[in-house]
């Protein structure tokens, strides 16, 4: 049966671990909101055909797109809002008038929490960005967005990374993912630390006193990096700091209203920090 009641979702693959269940159905409780927000796995094989049938479900408001269908979800939309195409990746898949509409949140919200950085007196001349993947590309466009001159990308695959710093006119070349790390802030777009992936066997030595970690991973909510950042002094994001970002404004395109972040106190403790 098809549903009526509004409803929103995440998908990707693995997904089970995913937190946005959790952080959109507080939201919906708190401000009496009918409806719903659930996770789905959707691989890439998948995703031409759940977007197919989700196209006619009038009770869809949308989905949050994680690993690895980020940049699928661009080329399948009918249209993409600017952040979506300068990224090249969109965590948000719509309907706006009959047409399927990709958007990326994830850059607004690194913007803002890169911002938070430089408030608080972190130095931004330079960064490390570890991953190729949609998460990184958002992280290039928000680094650009910011104004950060310098920004080296460090992966395993070296072609990719290649690409994106010619796409991203990145003047540092890219270099293999061990390589000593550089510059004043690292920033992890890949998902080594999460629960049951390989740890970073990333050195932070490299990094000045003043220096910051910025860790996409959300689980767990500690990652090992994290943990060894707050350990040297060094400011943290983290990616539960990204995930209520990013979902605020999902929120905000989902169910045409402002997330209750007066709340955040509460929603921080349900999401165990």
């Amino acid at each position: 049966m098809t549903p009526t009641v509004p409803f929103a979702e995440v998908i990707g693959d693995p997904i089970n671990h995913s937190l946005s269940p959790l952080i959109h159905g507080y939201w919906l409780e708190v401000l009496a909101i009918e409806g719903s927000y659930v996770r789905r796995r959707v691989t890439r094989a998948d995703l031409p055909g759940y977007l197919s049938e989700r196209r006619g479900n009038a009770a869809w408001r949308g989905s949050n797109v994680t690993m690895p269908l980020k940049l699928d979800a661009v080329a399948l939309a009918d249209e993409a809002t600017d952040r979506a195409v300068a990224a090249g990746a969109a965590n948000v898949l719509m309907m706006r008038e009959g047409r399927l509409v990709a958007a990326n949140t994830d850059v607004g919200a690194i913007v803002s929490l890169l911002g938070r950085l430089h408030k608080g007196g972190a130095p931004m001349r330079g960064v490390t960005l570890l991953g190729t993947g949609g998460a990184a590309r958002a992280a290039l466009v928000a680094l650009k967005t910011v104004g950060i001159p310098a920004v080296r990308i460090q992966a395993r695959n070296m072609a990719e990374a290649a690409k994106l710093a010619v796409e991203f006119g990145l003047e540092a070349n890219p270099a293999p993912f061990t390589a000593p790390i550089g510059g004043d802030g690292l920033i992890n777009a890949t998902p080594l630390g999460m629960s049951d992936y390989p740890r970073i066997g990333c050195d932070l030595s490299p990094l000045p006193a003043n220096g910051w970690v910025f860790d996409m991973v959300t689980q767990p909510a500690e990652t090992a990096l994290v943990a060894d950042a707050r350990g040297r002094g060094l400011a943290v994001v983290t990616g539960i700091d990204m995930l209520v970002e990013q979902a605020a404004a999902s929120f905000k395109l989902f169910f045409e209203a402002d997330a209750p972040r007066d709340r955040d106190a509460e929603l921080w403790q349900k999401l165990g920090r």
